[in-house]
């Protein structure tokens, strides 16, 4: 059996926090912009240390596991 948890929590996370997709934080004119599409070197950085602490919690934490297969 193969254990798929901690791929399928890496692709939404890296989905979810994609600078500019759903929320650029901070974004261009306000703290939070929702949907703009635009990113910059900051709003990547932060996205980035977002998704370490993000994955980090859910893989080392949490323990997410799914199986699929026999």
């Amino acid at each position: 059996m193969s254990d798929w948890g901690p791929v399928f929590v890496a692709v939404v996370l890296f989905i979810l926090l994609t600078p500019g997709l759903l929320i650029q934080v901070p974004g261009r004119n306000r703290l939070v912009e929702f949907g703009n599409f635009q990113t910059s070197g900051v709003s990547i950085l932060v996205h980035s240390i977002l998704y370490f602490a993000l994955i980090c919690i859910f893989l080392l934490a949490v323990g997410v596991h799914v199986y699929i297969g026999s």
